[in-house]
Order: structure tokens, then sequence, then C-alpha cells
């Protein structure tokens, strides 16, 4: 059965990411309609990764999409704050942070003209090599140096998501930690941030070893920041994940916790 399977899979063309796909879609449709959390104590941090960058496939949302979010947020009475004081205080149940990974273009040319028009302070956490060399990607694909020193003079608090966005759960210790610290280097000696705060290439708790926490630890970082609220590895700040299928409803459901326990399957 499990041959016969494969043949029709190869014949129809799909392939692994387009089931990853449906699965996603369908995963956010259905936790909305039936998944409730209780309400919560303290704020929640939303992750973001482009907008209106739509080879980012999933993790792309427009940025009308983006619009309504923070529109509908404000309409339900949350407040807006940095995801640094949500880490500090836990912030109350009305409170919301922003954060993109990847350090794509998109959040400077797309994401920040929404963010300033609605006094919105954000996070981003920049692939070292990608925002250096592009890494082969179309120029315009992510911020480069002159980038992120404009989005720090926005205000936007920049930290680092890896040397070149790996799963840290298929590193060796050295490969790990050069992962970690070179990237915060690299920040420091390209736009002068020596930043403290770390967001997992991935996010999952899977992608996130206890050797990978220590030698974290071992290069400066305090914060790090992972994924679903419930799933999540010990010692690291939750967010929840916003995709481009995430219309009203689904964000509506978002904000209530239908997501606290789920991890994307890629």
């Amino acid at each position: 059965m499990k041959d016969i399977l494969h043949k029709v899979v190869r014949r129809v063309g799909l392939r692994r990411s387009h089931v990853a796909i449906a699965r996603l879609c369908c995963e956010r449709h259905v936790l909305a309609t039936f998944n409730r959390t209780p309400n919560r104590e303290v704020g929640r941090i939303l992750c973001y990764h482009s907008v209106g960058q739509s080879s980012w496939g999933v993790n792309d949302v427009s940025p009308g999409a983006f619009r309504r979010q923070i529109e509908l947020a404000l309409s339900r009475g949350f407040r807006f704050v940095p995801a640094a004081e949500l880490v500090r205080t836990g912030g109350g149940p009305k409170d919301l942070a922003v954060t993109f990974d990847d350090g794509l273009k998109s959040v400077l040319t797309h994401a920040a003209p929404i963010l300033s028009e609605f006094r919105v302070p954000w996070s981003a956490f920049i692939v070292s090599d990608w925002s250096e060399a592009g890494q082969g990607w179309p120029s315009d694909t992510f911020l480069n140096w002159r980038d992120v020193e404009r989005i720090a003079a926005l205000g936007a608090e920049i930290g680092s998501h890896s040397v070149s966005h790996p799963d840290f759960r298929n590193l060796s210790l050295a490969e790990t930690q050069d992962q970690l610290g070179l990237s915060r280097q690299v920040l420091k000696d390209r736009v002068g941030i020596d930043t403290t705060s770390f967001a997992i290439p991935f996010g999952q708790s899977k992608n996130w070893p206890a050797m990978a926490a220590r030698a974290a630890r071992d290069v400066g970082y305090d914060v790090v920041y992972a994924q679903a609220e419930e799933t999540r590895p010990a010692g690291t700040i939750a967010r929840t994940f916003v995709t481009r299928f995430d219309g009203p409803r689904i964000f509506r459901a978002l904000l209530g916790g239908a997501f606290d326990k789920w991890e994307e399957w890629f």
C-alpha cells in the first residue's frame, strides 16, 4: 500500500512541501473553529516573517492583511508594546508585541510604514549571512546592513536569528557555537548592536536541544524566543506564528489562544 501511495503522489506531482502547505491551511481553519484556551493573564508575542513578499510562501502576509490584523487587535482592546517589555514583566492579557524573523526586505518597505502609522513597536531578528551576502537570493530579498541600521533608527529592536538559519538539532557543539556567537559578533561589527536576544530558526520544540540552550547562554544571549506557548523548550519565550492563511476569523482565534499548542509541520 505504501508503494502504491508513493506512485500516486509521484504521478500527480505532489511534493512534501505541497502536502505541508495544505495541512497547515486545514489545521489553521479547524483549530480556529474548535480550539479555545482559557483567558490568559499575560501578553502575547506575535511572530511574522514577510509582508507582501510572496516568495516567502506560507509565512508571507499581504500588506492589506497585516493592516487589518493591526486594526482588528486595536478594535478588540489590545495595545502594542515592545517584546522586551513582555519578556521583562509578562505584561497583561491585552498586551501584544510584534516580531519579524529572517530579516526580509519587506519588513522595511511594507511593514514599517504600517507599524509607524499605528505607532506599534517591533523587533526584527537577522540572519547574518543573508544580510551579508544574500546567499544566492535576489538582491531585494533581505535587509542589507544599511537597511538594518534604518529599521534600528526607526526604533526596531534588533536580535539575532543565527548565521545561516540551520536546524539546531542537526548541529555539533562547535557548529552550534559558531551559529550563535558569530551571528552576534557580525551584528556588532556591521551595525554596532550588541544584542542579547536570539530567535530560534524554525522555532519549534524539536529545533532547540539542551546543548544549544547552554551554548546560547555561554555566548551572551539572555533571551531566546521560540514558538508555541505550550510546547516550547524550557527557558525560552513563547511566540505565536502568523501565516498567510490567517484572515480575520483565524486571527481572532489566534488572539484567543487557538494555536497555543500548534506547531508547523514541514
